[in-house]
């Protein structure tokens, strides 16, 4: 809210307009993606989680870390394709990965049998993936 606060005030809603504007491309590049594929799979987010911040950092540090996650997950704020993230493993230092899928609109319920799918077969709190050891219900 403090970046839409800022750039409204120094620009005027010029950023917004133009990112309205984009919107309609960017759908219409996904659709032609899942046009031939359920679903696209791709990280959550493009780096290792960081660590975060102290309660006394700096305003500009504190909104740099909270920038700095949200390559992948963004564009989909702006389509509207639903999208499901998914702990894959496990990182350095013991921190998550995440995968993330995203299906073709109002196909919700695909994403929530490929994201079931994968929790019953991966367990993914061991370095490396490998089959789950859960029982079958």
């Amino acid at each position: 809210m403090l970046l839409g606060g800022y750039t409204d005030k120094l620009y005027q809603g010029y950023f917004y307009f133009k990112a309205q504007n984009l919107r309609r491309r960017l759908r219409a590049a996904y659709d032609a993606a899942l046009a031939t594929h359920d679903l696209i799979l791709m990280p959550t987010t493009r780096v290792l989680a960081s660590k975060i911040p102290p309660a006394d950092a700096p305003l500009a540090t504190i909104m740099q870390h909270s920038w700095e996650q949200i390559g992948n997950t963004c564009p989909f704020n702006v389509t509207g394709h639903p999208s499901i993230s998914l702990p894959c493993g496990l990182g350095e230092g013991e921190r998550p990965v995440g995968l993330m899928l995203t299906g073709k609109h109002w196909h919700e319920s695909t994403l929530y049998r490929a994201a079931h799918a994968f929790e019953e077969a991966v367990n993914w709190q061991s370095k490396g993936i490998r089959k789950s050891t859960r029982k079958k219900k």
